[in-house]
């Protein structure tokens, strides 16, 4: 048989599989941690997604729900050890909440392993003005041309700010990028090259650390404008549950007064007439989420009612 072409390209199909467990985002990967759920898009393959849902089932045993196209990575230097081009078309799919059996039954990792630096529940992560912004500023003063120095400079403020208060929490995969090419992370789909001191956070092989940090980021623009929170949620909930489930995504904290008023402005959620007796305090009501409303009439967008960190 002829051998394959070092021009000939691989469609490689990958799963950023995203659930809530306590409260906190889970991503389900493979090799402990180190890899998303992918496969080979295939001739038997009628679609690309039932492509990748055929290999999220046969990797990991558990069917994919909600699912969209992420985005297509083809870059350059993305090859396969025989030479081949590899192109990496990428899906978010959502869950409901399953709990692991075991540490690799399924492999449910939470994403703030892997992007510590993301998780402004609790207010800043020390993270950033201990550590990352000195060396990006260090980074950033080795340039030797003025006009490097500049851009990298206003990346580094868009990007991070001061690490107290500005921050964009869509900026996911920017801030990743950024990292990368200081020298701070360990991989994103380049070469690999020796990082002496690598910032904490859980490295992934190949890029696919690049591939979930596209993932968060799709997700967190999309719980502003679209009910996709739902798709993770059990059939009931408090109110209290749903603002966990969003701040955890979002990796920020709401304003509960506010957060209330605006659910009940969008009329997503209705009382079932039950209540729980398992939140620790005073017995909470059920609700449950209004499907229908989304067939009624397009869901229109609403910034979350996210605090200003202190």
């Amino acid at each position: 048989m002829k051998p394959p072409s070092a021009s000939a390209v691989t469609i490689e199909l990958n799963a950023v599989l995203v659930a809530l467990t306590a409260n906190e985002p889970q991503v389900l990967t493979l090799d402990d941690g180190a890899l998303l759920p992918s496969g080979p898009f295939e001739s038997e393959h009628p679609t690309l997604q039932t492509g990748v849902r055929a290999w999220v089932e046969r990797q990991t045993h558990h069917p994919l729900g909600y699912v969209e196209q992420l985005y297509t990575f083809a870059d350059r230097n993305r090859a396969h050890e025989h030479g081949r081009r590899v192109v990496s078309i990428s899906y978010l799919g959502l869950t409901r909440e399953r709990l692991s059996r075991g540490a690799r039954d399924p492999e449910w990792r939470n994403w703030y392993r892997y992007f510590p630096w993301e998780d402004w529940r609790r207010g800043p992560p020390p993270l950033i003005v201990g550590e990352i912004l000195p060396r990006l500023r260090k980074w950033s003063d080795a340039a030797g041309d003025m006009a490097v120095k500049r851009e990298r400079r206003q990346r580094i403020d868009v990007n991070f700010g001061d690490g107290k208060e500005q921050w964009n929490e869509e900026l996911v995969l920017q801030r990743y990028e950024l990292l990368y090419e200081a020298g701070l992370v360990l991989e994103a789909g380049a070469p690999a090259r020796p990082v002496p001191s690598p910032l904490p956070g859980m490295p992934m092989r190949h890029d696919h650390r690049r591939i979930l940090a596209t993932g968060i980021a799709r997700l967190r623009a999309k719980i502003k404008y679209r009910p996709v929170v739902f798709e993770l949620m059990p059939e009931t909930f408090t109110l209290l549950q749903l603002q966990r489930a969003i701040e955890a995504l979002a990796g920020r904290p709401l304003h509960k007064q506010n957060f209330r008023r605006l659910i009940d402005q969008q009329g997503l959620v209705e009382e079932t007439g039950e209540i729980s007796s398992q939140t620790g305090g005073r017995p909470a009501k059920l609700y449950r989420f209004r499907r229908e409303i989304v067939l009624e009439r397009a869901v229109g967008g609403s910034k979350l009612p996210l605090t200003r960190p202190t």
